[in-house]
């Protein structure tokens, strides 16, 4: 017997379209010009970060809204008073219906209503989408139990993200302090001095793409995003280097790459001439300044703009001391194999698969 078997302990479920258990409520429009600095509400409009603040509130705290227009079909809890716009349609309960529940169940729902979406000049879903959707009815005792298990995997992720941004502000922090130096404190060099540049080309000819490695095809292929475009068979970069994306919205983006990769679309890898600078060291201080790209329709820079970037170059000792510093914050909070946001993660799936589980009634008494 499964575990929501025993929570029913042989109590039928009853299904039922939203709308004859809930009011379904689209939000009252805001422009940009009525929100202000100061506001004590927060407005949700086209997804799951508030549009900004505003004097007022239309919707009581403790209510689950769904996404219209931006984010379509993005479920949202607010946990205090708010303004819902008309990019959002608010869900009211009845008595029979805890809020917190409804919650969990319609963010199983999301997928669907993504794919109701109608397309015209603004993609939007209809209030119909919504309120004719069927949702289970346990007993309320039941609905309780599963929020109180599913609530205790989402307090643990807020707790987890709260500390993955605390640690993103030390790391920051400590990245401005140690890498702060006056023009006379050490040597300036740019980088067309103390680094290779190379340029990535087209995709290798054996190459997969995907984020697995796949027999022979084992070595990285990166593009100008944070995504690995694919595997090859070969390697075009036996060293570690930094990246930096040279074209498109992600130019300026630095990323550290461990040897034994193919830079491809014009991604420029940079690799210390000398033994004095360490790759570690020019990513961490690369990653504290701002990496201005051309002006043009679409952004980018090639070799020229990168050799003329400026860089300290302190003592190899003290670079190496920095790196020990900067990398343990760097692999607690961006590491997905060990840090923070692999604990995020494995929290979130286990959710899903709680909530999944905990959440698939039988359908015996579907109202018509």
């Amino acid at each position: 017997m499964s575990y929501l078997d025993k929570l029913l302990q042989g109590v039928e479920v009853e299904w039922k379209t939203l709308c004859a258990v809930c009011k379904v409520l689209r939000g009252n429009r805001l422009t940009k010009k009525e929100l202000t600095e100061n506001g004590k509400y927060p407005v949700f409009h086209g997804g799951l970060i508030p549009l900004g603040l505003y004097d007022k509130f239309n919707r009581k705290a403790n209510q689950t809204m769904i996404i219209n227009t931006g984010s379509i079909g993005e479920v949202v809890w607010s946990n205090v008073d708010f303004w819902s716009s008309d990019g959002t349609f608010v869900v009211e309960t009845s008595d029979g219906i805890y809020d917190r529940f409804l919650y969990h169940y319609l963010k199983i729902q999301e997928g669907y209503f993504k794919s109701q979406k109608r397309e015209g000049g603004v993609p939007t879903i209809d209030r119909a989408v919504v309120e004719n959707l069927q949702i289970p009815i346990p007993p309320l005792s039941v609905q309780k139990e599963i929020v109180r298990i599913l609530d205790s995997f989402t307090e643990l992720t807020a707790e987890l993200t709260a500390e993955l941004t605390a640690r993103k502000s030390q790391y920051t922090y400590y990245r401005e302090k140690l890498l702060s130096f006056d023009e006379n404190q050490v040597e300036w060099k740019t980088l067309g001095e103390v680094v290779d540049v190379f340029t990535g080309g087209e995709a290798p000819l054996n190459c997969i793409k995907g984020d697995k490695p796949e027999g022979i095809f084992k070595y990285p292929v990166y593009g100008n995003g944070a995504e690995i475009y694919g595997y090859a068979d070969s390697y075009r970069i036996d060293k570690d280097a930094v990246t930096i994306s040279s074209i498109g919205a992600n130019t300026g983006t630095i990323y550290f790459r461990n040897a034994f990769f193919t830079p491809i679309i014009r991604l420029k890898v940079i690799i210390p001439k000398y033994n004095n600078l360490l790759p570690r060291y020019l990513y961490h201080y690369l990653n504290s300044i701002t990496i201005s790209s051309k002006s043009s329709s679409v952004p980018n820079m090639n070799a020229s703009d990168v050799k003329r970037i400026k860089i300290p170059v302190p003592p190899i000792e003290e670079q190496e001391r920095i790196v020990s510093i900067l990398d343990k914050f760097d692999t607690l909070t961006t590491s997905i194999s060990e840090g923070l946001p692999k604990e995020i993660e494995l929290r979130k799936k286990q959710y899903e698969y709680y909530r999944d589980l905990l959440l698939t009634f039988p359908k015996n008494n579907i109202e018509s």
